[in-house]
């Protein structure tokens, strides 16, 4: 066991040294894997996002009434009798007066409502169904809307089941440009020590001579490979972290011209730890690859010769 731990040391040692004496080269594969990592990363950050704006939003869809101008009492009495049936789980009336100070109160409406010389908006009901699914809201709707007195009716869950659906392939987005993008990062890995292979040729083949066994050889370039794919991931860390303290203001001014208080949240830690043990993992995957396979054809050639 110490003898095992003792030769991994060396390995990581080695694999240390060789990156501090080619810090440029280093710096360039750790760029380069870091903008392959950040591109599905910040689009999954601004998924989740996106998500928090949508979990705030009702749990439930809401079907709004808009009743006719001149729709009479005996009418409004009927309308107020059908939605206390079982399949109405709460109907809150908004009178008309209560609707337009509403949306005085809005900072931008306020010159359009101040010069109204009289009350445009009809009384309505806002009505939360007992059957949330798809097919029982569009009955329901369709069922209100021909009431005798009820002018329109809109189903207030729509624009949100869109942007549920615009996450879900949102997300799927993210797995396609996720795999993409760890193929690239291992074949950006695989390059780099493929050309580290190459140059220590000799060296190998005097290994092999004396007895070292691949394992052995390729301990190095697995250590290699690991720790270029997590320098790859703090390098993608820093990129988002630069994208978010530039989107953070624009982001901020556009919330609040909807009259919200939405800002960007940064990763957490579980998923810091992911991208990093994800870009580590396939660095050193590709590191496996390209030696086992340069190890191979070095082998070839020197039975060849």
């Amino acid at each position: 066991m110490i003898g095992w731990l003792r030769h991994h040391k060396h390995a990581l040692v080695a694999a240390l040294r060789r990156l501090g004496t080619q810090a440029l080269a280093t710096c360039l594969t750790a760029l380069a894997m870091g903008v392959a990592i950040s591109l599905p990363s910040g689009l999954y950050l601004g998924l989740e996002n996106l998500s928090r704006v949508a979990g705030e939003l009702p749990a439930q869809p809401e079907i709004s009434l808009f009743l006719d101008t001149g729709a009479s009492a005996g009418q409004k009495q009927a309308i107020a009798a059908r939605l206390r049936q079982p399949d109405i789980a709460q109907a809150r009336f908004v009178p008309r007066d209560e609707a337009l100070a509403a949306l005085s109160a809005s900072q931008d409406l306020t010159d359009i409502t101040a010069g109204l010389t009289e009350n445009p908006l009809p009384d309505a009901w806002v009505v939360r169904p007992r059957d949330a699914s798809r097919a029982s809201l569009v009955q329901l709707s369709g069922s209100l809307g021909k009431l005798s007195g009820v002018a329109d009716t809109h189903l207030d869950s729509q624009w949100a089941e869109r942007l549920q659906a615009a996450l879900a392939i949102g997300r799927t987005v993210v797995w396609v440009l996720g795999g993409l993008f760890a193929i690239a990062l291992i074949a950006i890995s695989g390059n780099a020590i493929r050309a580290q292979v190459l140059a220590r040729r000799d060296e190998i083949l005097v290994s092999r001579l004396i007895g070292a066994t691949d394992r052995h050889i390729r301990r190095p370039f697995l250590y290699l490979g690991a720790l270029q794919g997590l320098f790859g991931g703090l390098a993608a860390g820093g990129v988002l972290a630069v994208a978010g303290t530039i989107l953070r203001e624009p982001v901020e001014h556009l919330a609040a011209l909807y009259g919200s208080t939405f800002h960007l949240l940064p990763p957490d830690g579980a998923e810091i730890a992911a991208v990093l043990g994800l870009s580590t993992l396939f660095g050193w995957l590709g590191a496996w690859l390209s030696v086992t396979r340069s190890l191979h054809r070095v082998e070839t050639a020197r039975w060849n010769h």
